[in-house]
């Protein structure tokens, strides 16, 4: 062998497993015949005997995980896999390949399938460890994808990392190679042409409102959210008589095959795939070389990767958990000046959970909180600043992603670790130390990552309230002017027992016109609100008004807001679905949109004109009090100062004044709760008995198994402890 590598701690089975090394040298020649055929390698020489003695001698086994050919993100894993595979042999070390199924959430979006989305986080990373731990493979080129997947491998990897050293095997190293970006698709001009037809139409008869709907959709890059915008306002031009259901699926078919480059790659917009390739990167555990690339990687760029990777697989600071540690100030950041997606607050706590940090929201609100963070990422997918054009301006090299901003922060005065490691084999200050194409103004046209603040504060809040211990909304995807039409507002409850509910209502045209006539909404909430709202009293036009005059003037000056409240999501509930599909078709409704916020215990990537709150805890099976909210309670949302309040309305009536309501709801609707909870226990069955979400951390602690949340608990009081035997001494 040219190279002679070992790793030089811990056991090696393949010593004395000798049906190991008689069953795997056959799957590593068959990797390496595959990738020298499919990439047209010639000179690279490998025999049985070859792998017999690299296992022998405990050369690094390193596992390429990729993902499953059904998800976009990973339909290039074959070509990353074989470059992979032919540097690792190079290296002297034995390369192994294995694959997790990967949900993809645009696909399982309004279906059951959304059910089984947060829980495919936790089976992949229990797969993970399971097939690390059954090979005895020492560390991992990991090809991150979309969705789940990201986190739950970082998850996996530490966790086993920990466990490793504290049995005394080698640590585990790996790196990451972030699938590319997928390039948006284009409107075909006829199609364009077609779709703006319908909205000619609209304005033909007199519906201004989805004409200007059907605009809004034509304004977007083409991606599989589009498709869902398009959906609801569709939905509601077939309602109107404005097209018909079988022109409607045309469309749905045209836009469809006009979506998604061939290649696939992460979708081109900052969700959780993005995010995730932010946070990972951030984490130290992606190679500069591999992180932003329009393109599927080359050979040279994974080489790169691999051989900094041979370079840390003795290094015991270089391991996952490490690294991980490390950097945990550096990822909270980042996803916060990025405006990373909502959902990550999940898998960024699970993974600092996994590594052996007894962490929650909490821990990442002080981080947050502990500096101001300041807006850098001037993302927009109507104005051309996708991912896709930050990836085109760092392959151009006029900017270095995660190295940029994490520069560009620092010279923000926000605290960086710097000395942190990465799998570059070297700590940020020695990466930042080359400046150059380092600064964001290297990009002088339409730039996304900034060096001076869209405003001064960035990320993902953490809410308190009176009915309920904790929830999460993205406060970076509202422009102030949106936070001052919501922030210290009144707005009406609209409650839904579950998102099935919820899009049915919000996808009908008169839905608004229903809520005017429910009984539970009385002229007197209505004056009240009015007043709140506004800060002045009700003059006698206004208290001329009868109800339903009033909710009119108050709908059409934009006076009331509502609070769409979706119960029954939560982990054990539903699974936690994300609910993006009721908040497009708010965002899809003109009118609702703008008056609108979602308050869930399911999950969210991004953001409504109002505001998507979720992670809502203790969720409803869990007896929160979410479960006993009805249609006509009121709620004050204050968002920059982080609470939501339930309004006594007995009170509010008497005399104006906001009085939060102390009553005991669970007591007091004690009937209700019940009912609904028959209902959320019976909808349940939907979900096989095999993947339902029992015995896990609520949303604060990561819905991860409380197994690992205890063991990283009884670490820290282990460390705790120790210190303070220390000191004593």
């Amino acid at each position: 062998m040219t190279n002679i590598v070992r790793i030089t701690r811990g056991d090696n089975p393949y010593s004395r497993e000798v049906q190991g090394k008689a069953n795997e040298p056959i799957t590593v020649a068959a990797i390496l015949d595959r990738s020298r055929a499919l990439l047209g390698v010639r000179d690279l020489d490998y025999s049985l005997e070859a792998i017999y003695d690299r296992l022998e001698i405990n050369a690094p086994r390193i596992a390429i995980i990729g993902g499953s050919p059904d998800h976009p993100a990973h339909i290039m894993d074959p070509e990353t896999t074989a470059h992979a595979a032919i540097r690792i042999w190079q290296n002297g070390g034995v390369p192994f390949a294995f694959s997790t199924p990967v949900l993809c959430d645009g696909t399982a979006q309004s279906n059951v399938g959304m059910c089984y989305s947060l829980e495919s986080r936790n089976a992949m990373t229990t797969m993970i460890v399971n097939q690390m731990e059954a090979q005895s493979y020492h560390g991992a080129f990991v090809i991150q994808g979309c969705d789940k997947q990201p986190m739950a491998a970082v998850a996996a990897l530490a966790a086993l990392d920990v466990t490793r050293i504290a049995r005394g095997d080698a640590p585990v190293f790996a790196t990451f190679a972030p699938a590319h970006v997928l390039k948006g698709g284009t409107f075909p001009e006829d199609l364009r042409a077609d779709i703006e037809a319908v909205a000619q139409k609209a304005e033909s008869l007199s519906n201004q409102e989805i004409a200007d709907d059907v605009r809004d959709g034509l304004a977007y890059v083409l991606q599989c959210t589009t498709n869902t915008q398009f959906q609801g306002v569709f939905t509601r031009a077939v309602a109107a008589g404005i097209i018909t259901h079988d022109e409607h699926k045309a469309f749905e078919k045209r836009l469809a095959v006009n979506t998604c480059d061939g290649k696939g790659g992460i979708c081109a917009f900052n969700g959780t795939g993005n995010s995730s390739r932010h946070v990972v990167a951030a984490l130290g555990l992606v190679h500069p070389a591999l992180e932003l690339l329009a393109e599927p990687p080359n050979q040279d760029q994974v080489n790169q990767a691999v051989d900094a990777l041979f370079a840390i697989c003795n290094e015991p600071d270089y391991s996952v958990s490490a690294v991980v540690k490390a950097n945990i100030e550096n990822c909270v950041r980042i996803h916060s000046t990025t405006g990373g997606s909502t959902n990550l607050m999940m898998h960024i706590v699970s993974a600092f959970i996994h590594a052996g940090v007894d962490f929650s929201i909490w821990d990442y609100d002080r981080i947050r909180r502990a500096a101001a963070i300041p807006d850098l990422f001037n993302y927009s997918l109507t104005q051309g600043r996708t991912i896709f054009e930050l990836a085109q301006q760092c392959c151009s090299g006029q900017i270095r992603g995660m190295e940029t901003v994490m520069y560009e922060l620092t010279r923000n005065d926000v605290p960086m670790a710097l000395s942190a490691t990465t799998v570059t084999g070297s700590t940020w200050k020695t990466r930042l130390s080359d400046t150059t194409n380092l600064s964001a103004d290297g990009v002088t046209n339409n730039p996304i990552i900034l060096s001076k603040p869209r405003r001064a504060f960035s990320g993902v809040d953490v809410l308190t309230s009176n009915f309920f211990d904790s929830a999460v909304v993205k406060i970076s995807g509202m422009p102030d002017a949106q936070l001052d039409e919501f922030d210290t507002k009144l707005a009406m409850v609209l409650y839904f027992e579950n998102e099935d509910d919820a899009n049915r209502s919000l996808l009908d045209a008169g839905y608004l016109d229903s809520v005017k006539t429910n009984a539970a909404i009385t002229h007197a909430d209505l004056l009240r609100i009015y007043e709140h709202n506004t800060n002045q009293k009700a003059d006698a036009r206004i208290n001329a008004f009868n109800r339903e005059e009033l909710f009119d003037f108050m709908l059409h000056e934009r006076l009331i807001k509502f609070a769409v409240v979706i119960s029954g999501q939560g982990p054990e509930a539903y699974g936690m679905p994300e609910m993006f599909t009721p908040m497009q078709h708010i965002n899809a409704n003109r009118h609702l949109k703008k008056l609108a916020m979602i308050l869930t215990d399911g999950r969210y990537s991004g953001v409504s004109y109002g505001a998507a709150i979720g992670h809502i805890t203790p969720e409803a099976k869990r007896g929160g009090a979410i479960l006993y909210l009805q249609t006509g309670d009121l709620i004050q949302s204050n968002l920059r100062a982080r609470r939501f309040v339930l309004i006594d309305r007995a009170a509010l009536r008497a005399d104006g004044s906001v009085i939060e309501n102390a009553a005991d709801l669970a007591k007091e609707r004690k009937e209700l709760g019940e009912e609904r909870l028959r209902r959320i226990n019976a909808r349940l069955q939907d979900i096989v008995p095999t993947n339902r979400m029992r015995d896990v951390t609520d949303a604060a602690r990561g819905v991860i198994p409380n197994s690992v949340a205890e063991c990283a608990h009884e670490q820290f009081v282990e460390f705790a402890n120790r210190n303070l035997a220390m000191a004593g001494d």
